[in-house]
């Protein structure tokens, strides 16, 4: 799971491996709904860029394409509440999650400052799914 910033280039690193938290999307998923918080998965939207390179992956349809839906953009305060609320609750038990929990906190907080730096400039962003 990574965060696509809307535009071109926005003048910052906006890479996150997110691998550990897409390997536990659904632990993630409960917790937030358990602690009142919007899940991650509620901001994927996929645009021609993130399907394009599902479908060079081998994990996509190149029909869809054609039917793909306009990409969804959501303000950076609205991802940072929720990895705020899931940062503040793996600090206080990372084994929540496992032997990965001290690496999802990791990401969430890699999450949390791309978001922030998205937010200074006033820029909008979602998650995309690599396959690999």
């Amino acid at each position: 799971m990574y965060i696509v910033v809307e535009g071109e280039d926005p003048g910052y690193n906006i890479f996150v491996n997110g691998r550990a938290l897409a390997r536990h999307e659904d632990a993630l998923e409960k917790l937030a709904l358990r602690i009142g918080a919007r899940p991650l998965i509620e901001f994927f939207s996929a645009d021609e860029n993130s399907l394009a390179l599902l479908i060079e992956e081998g994990a996509g349809n190149q029909d869809l394409m054609r039917k793909l839906p306009p990409p969804q953009w959501y303000h950076p305060t609205e991802g940072l509440s929720t990895v705020t609320a899931l940062v503040e609750e793996l600090e206080r038990d990372p084994q929540q999650l496992g032997s990965e929990g001290r690496t999802v906190l990791e990401e969430l907080r890699e999450y949390s400052e791309v978001l922030a730096k998205t937010e200074l400039r006033g820029l909008r962003w979602h998650l995309a799914v690599s396959w690999r």
